[in-house]
């Protein structure tokens, strides 16, 4: 398979560290079908499109309270 140098690569660890959330919580998403598709680099090398990450997290709309990444559809605010 050829690899476009010109397109930056993030490993599991990136992405979590980038959205602030746990390594598992990526993993979940991607077996969930709820985040956008890896790409297989060859063996166990598992990485993520920066491009297709940005298209993501700019079509959710996202709340950041305490550091932390809240879902569309949970508020944290008191009813």
């Amino acid at each position: 398979m050829h690899h476009d140098p010109e397109i930056t690569y993030l490993n599991v660890q990136q992405v979590a560290e980038r959205l602030g959330v746990s390594a598992a919580s990526i993993w979940r998403w991607k077996r969930d079908g709820d985040f956008p598709r890896a790409v297989k680099l060859g063996g166990r090398t598992t990485r993520w499109k920066l491009a297709d990450v940005e298209a993501w997290e700019a079509s959710r709309q996202f709340t950041f309270a305490r550091g932390l990444l809240v879902p569309p559809g949970l508020s944290l605010s008191a009813a």
